[in-house]
């Protein structure tokens, strides 16, 4: 039977779906999407100095330690070899993509896109498969499919809401390497509007429909109002504010639902536990030891991303070019955290689902 298969048969009895996070994620982007749009209609606007306090705040403070949080769960049973290798490969690949942004960093600005997209698309299709089940789709491109859908509302719906906040944010991570840098593109970004909303309504369209044809029930059902919601979601709030909150809110949350139903058996034997002992002051004190290792290693990669740019700031004042700066950043530890993290991971991985 294939892979696809045995997940279909799967989904047909996971019975966590009433998990709390994941109707706490539900309920905050319906309120958030609910309220933004009724304030949106009546004329009201946030202020956009807010709106960057409500991104930092959700990116930094909310969202960082959960992917700190994904890495140690994946990491802390493994044979010690491959954690060695695993870190290594990791801050290879964060050197590259600081390399590719300092040479091409209007290219490097699309990967960071696509980087977006693929964490929200790849690491939502996990939690399904682990909660609701993906009965419904039933090939991969169907799954591919999935993935664009609920990752490309992420990005690719605020350029078509928010094109100015869009675009003047962008400007500013080009800018932080290349100052006007992305002023050539400014008519191509103008001419993809049109194309980007109709490629990507036809995209939820088609993926809804064909998973109604496909399989239908309780996982269509799901996966279908959350695709719709989240697109919703990324419509009415402003997208600083959006995806501020949509990681710690969202994918964190429902990364929580996954991890909670999936088989709790470990790859690898105990005794490389990380965190193991008949000690609870030892566990405790082994636990913190890592967190704060993992701290300062954060801390360095942004300290040494800081120093290799040009213009860190963006030539603008601090919180315009801190919201620049940490998407840049962000982008650049995203990017092995899917690549590394998952898709080489063949054996668990951060979405790890049995």
């Amino acid at each position: 039977m294939s892979v696809i298969g045995l997940r279909a048969v799967r989904g047909l009895y996971r019975q966590s779906d009433t998990h709390l996070s994941l109707t706490f994620s539900r309920a905050a982007v319906l309120v958030l999407a609910v309220a933004f749009g009724v304030t949106g209609f009546a004329g009201v606007r946030i202020p956009l100095e807010a709106q960057m306090v409500v991104y930092l705040v959700g990116m930094v403070a909310l969202n960082l330690p959960h992917g700190g949080y994904e890495h140690f769960e994946n990491l802390r049973r493994r044979r010690p070899t491959f954690r060695w290798r695993y870190v290594a490969v990791y801050v290879t690949a964060i050197a590259g993509f600081v390399g590719f942004l300092l040479v091409a960093p209007v290219a490097g600005l699309a990967l960071a896109v696509s980087v977006a997209v693929a964490k929200g698309g790849l690491g939502g299709l996990h939690v399904l498969d682990a909660t609701t089940g993906t009965g419904h789709l039933r090939t991969r491109f169907q799954r591919l499919l999935a993935a664009g859908v609920r990752g490309g509302a992420v990005m690719l719906v605020p350029i078509v809401f928010w094109p100015e906040t869009f675009y003047m944010f962008s400007a500013l991570m080009v800018g932080l390497v290349e100052p006007g840098g992305l002023a050539p593109y400014a008519g191509a970004f103008d001419a993809l509007r049109p194309l980007i909303a109709g490629g990507y309504g036809l995209a939820l369209v088609t993926h809804v429909g064909l998973g109604y044809v496909r399989g239908g029930g309780q996982s269509w059902v799901v996966d279908a109002g959350e695709s719709i919601l989240l697109a919703a979601y990324f419509a009415f709030v402003p997208v600083l504010v959006a995806v501020g909150l949509y990681f710690p809110f969202w994918y964190s949350a429902r990364q929580v639902a996954r991890t909670h139903a999936v088989d709790a058996e470990p790859v690898g034997r105990d005794q490389w536990d990380l965190v193991a002992g008949s000690d609870p002051s030892t566990v405790a004190l082994r636990a913190w030891g890592i967190l704060v290792a993992g701290a300062l290693a954060t801390f360095g990669i942004l300290a040494a991303v800081y120093w290799v740019f040009p213009n860190p700031l963006a030539d603008v004042s601090l919180l315009p070019g801190a919201v620049a700066f940490w998407s840049i950043f962000i982008s650049i530890i995203a990017l092995p955290h899917v690549v590394v993290g998952s898709l080489l991971d063949t054996e668990r991985g951060i979405w790890y689902v049995p």
